[in-house]
């Protein structure tokens, strides 16, 4: 598949401080893309300078095979929603996108009713947006993003505001356009497990450095629940594992720091004590055992800690 939006060593500097410091990403046609790290990581900062709101102090980028100083021609052909909405308060939503649909030259007298339908608004009438609540105002700015259905969109965090039902609304308005449309998404967020629950491809940010790009399905298996068990001989062990009725086990090719063997079992997470016993009775040393939940946050959360490091 190929790649639609490239960025090569992206770094962007404000002073002495790098908010992006030589990110290269890759998202190819069709991908929803994840841009996962906490306030201030750079998420922001990179979707402001592939849609061409900012400019990068150095590196180059390009989408659909256009660097980054030519992406106006392309401008039809992506939406974004970066930060606030863009919207003219003193009107209603409808109004809104009846002047949105105007300047990308839209012509069809029925695509702000299709748009309003699409996020969830068809029924706020004449309500002016300036007296719209945090969710609703979200709702409208990924509608006016989605204007004259766009190849690209990029969406710097979606659900701020949403309750639980808009969260699973614009969930699935996104998957279904990216199903039914082919498009490419790329959206942050910070609500780490929703956005798994989307994203088929992950860039993960900390400190303007790109510490991380992964396919969902690799993220997965990293995040995969597991018991995690560290003995002196991993051969003898897988023994006396199957013996007693686990057969999902993974013997890593590395040991640890101390020249322990690692192991992973992917079942049965209720069983650490049965383990142990086992092991300890066929003379096995168990250095550590421990039991993994797996998700998202909790693997962001333990990649980070270790770059920190």
């Amino acid at each position: 598949m190929n790649n639609i939006i490239e960025t090569m060593d992206l770094t962007k500097k404000y002073g002495e401080k790098r908010a992006l410091d030589n990110v290269s990403i890759h998202v190819a046609q069709g991908d929803i893309y994840g841009l996962v790290g906490r306030n201030g990581a750079g998420k922001t900062t990179l979707m402001k300078i592939i849609c061409g709101l900012a400019t990068q102090s150095s590196g180059d980028f390009s989408i659909f095979g256009r660097k980054g100083s030519k992406i106006g021609e392309i401008a039809s052909r992506r939406g974004m929603l970066i930060e606030s909405p863009g919207y003219y308060g003193e009107y209603d939503a409808k109004m809104n996108l009846r002047i949105k649909c105007r300047l990308a030259g839209i012509s069809d007298k029925e695509e702000p009713d299709r748009l309003l339908e699409l996020v969830g608004l068809s029924g706020v009438g004449k309500k002016k947006v300036k007296n719209y609540s945090l969710g609703m105002k979200q709702r409208l700015g990924i509608a006016m993003a989605l204007v004259g259905n766009p190849d690209i969109v990029v969406l710097d965090e979606p659900i701020n505001g949403l309750d639980p039902q808009g969260i699973v609304e614009v969930r699935d308005l996104i998957t279904r356009q990216n199903r039914e449309h082919g498009t490419t998404f790329i959206i942050s967020s910070h609500i780490l497990d929703e956005l798994s629950k989307t994203a088929t491809r992950y860039g993960i940010i900390n400190e303007g450095r790109l510490i991380e790009e992964c396919s969902a399905d690799e993220l997965n298996s990293k995040c995969e629940s597991k018991i995690e068990l560290v003995v002196d001989s991993a051969s003898a062990a897988v023994a006396v594992l199957e013996k007693i009725g686990f057969s999902q086990i993974k013997v890593m090719d590395e040991q640890d720091s101390e020249g322990h063997d690692r192991i992973f079992i992917y079942e049965q997470f209720d069983r650490t004590g049965d383990i142990t016993l086992a092991l300890a009775s066929e003379g096995i040393t168990t250095y550590e055992i421990v039991k993994q939940t797996g998700s998202v946050e909790s693997y962001y959360l333990k990649l980070v800690g270790k770059e920190q490091e």
